[in-house]
């Protein structure tokens, strides 16, 4: 048993009305990160309504050092929480072998509090993730209300348990035997719907926890009969860029993204707000149909064969294929 240390019940307008959020964003977080939370708030963690859809957003975190400095942190975390009431904190141990137990905690949580939430986000405080396209992404799902399964992100299938001791993700046959994984989306961000995460929760009772929580993830839903789906649009191990002479966080290459892993609190703030530059946004009027971006040419070679470039414009126009 893990006693709650802060809570907010409320946060979507208690279960009769949970329904009404159609995005939760439950974010990974560690009690010293309070930069990165206070960023998110700030832009794609942003509570609002999008498109017609609400956006709800609350962090999950554990306890970290011991003593006085736990009580320190503690108390700052709730300070915290007081203010902007998007905070549950556990009394466990914030680790990385501890991920998994947070994931049930939440779930959990959201069994009690949130049980109607159509969709949610589940990822780390360290991403960036263009929300807007989300909602208007799971807006478009056929015969999809949150009331059938979904679960996406970046696939990884045929993943053998690493046996190395030395590593952090060193699993002992002891606690899974099979050679390879179930399939299981890499824990940095992942998109489920509501119905998907009470199957996870009810399959959760029944397994033993392993303490990398993207791969748990993976083994609840081989249990229910369900499998994860790839999208193109996560971006677990960062964006690719064609060349190595163009701008590596220019609002181009993430305009039409769904989720990139991983940013500094400064880079994330700084990509939002490119991301959601008015002329920047007119571009990309056909979201994850077109490449399209207007680019000065002084910031960016017009050499490779992946792009298209109208040098007798002010501007290059590049077409990405």
């Amino acid at each position: 048993h893990f006693p709650m240390l802060l809570d907010v019940p409320d946060k979507c307008g208690g279960a009769a009305k949970s329904g009404e959020v159609f995005l939760l964003l439950v974010v990974k977080s560690s009690p010293l990160n309070y930069d990165r939370r206070e960023v998110l708030r700030k832009t794609w963690a942003a509570e609002r309504l999008h498109n017609g859809a609400w956006i709800r957003r609350i962090f999950i975190s554990g306890t970290t050092a011991e003593g006085h400095e736990k009580t320190r942190l503690n108390k700052l975390l709730l300070a915290e929480n007081r203010e902007y009431k998007d905070i549950l904190q556990w009394d466990f141990s914030d680790s990385f072998y501890n991920l998994t137990l947070k994931q049930i905690l939440f779930l959990e949580w959201m069994e009690r509090n949130c049980p109607g939430a159509r969709f949610l986000l589940n990822g780390d405080d360290d991403v960036f993730a263009n929300t807007d396209n989300m909602v208007e992404y799971l807006q478009n799902l056929r015969d999809n209300d949150g009331s059938q399964h979904l679960f996406i992100g970046h696939l990884n299938i045929y993943m053998p348990p690493v046996r190395d001791t030395w590593s952090k993700y060193y699993v002992p046959f002891q606690i899974h035997k099979p050679d390879y994984y179930p399939p299981y989306c890499s824990g940095g961000g992942f998109l489920l719907s509501g119905f998907t995460a009470k199957v996870i929760y009810k399959m959760s009772e029944s397994i033993t926890i392993l303490p990398i929580d993207d791969v748990y993830m993976g083994m609840c839903l081989a249990k229910a009969g369900l499998r994860p789906a790839s999208h193109i649009g996560v971006k677990p191990f960062g964006q690719d860029i064609p060349s190595k002479k163009l701008d590596a966080y220019h609002p181009c290459f993430y305009t039409d993204v769904l989720l990139v892993h991983r940013f500094l609190p400064a880079q994330l703030y700084l990509m939002w707000n490119r991301v959601n530059d008015p002329d920047i946004k007119r571009l990309f009027k056909n979201t994850f149909q077109s490449y399209l971006c207007e680019i000065p040419v002084n910031i960016m070679v017009c050499r490779t064969n992946r792009m298209i470039c109208f040098k007798n414009q002010q501007h290059c126009l590049y077409a990405f294929f």
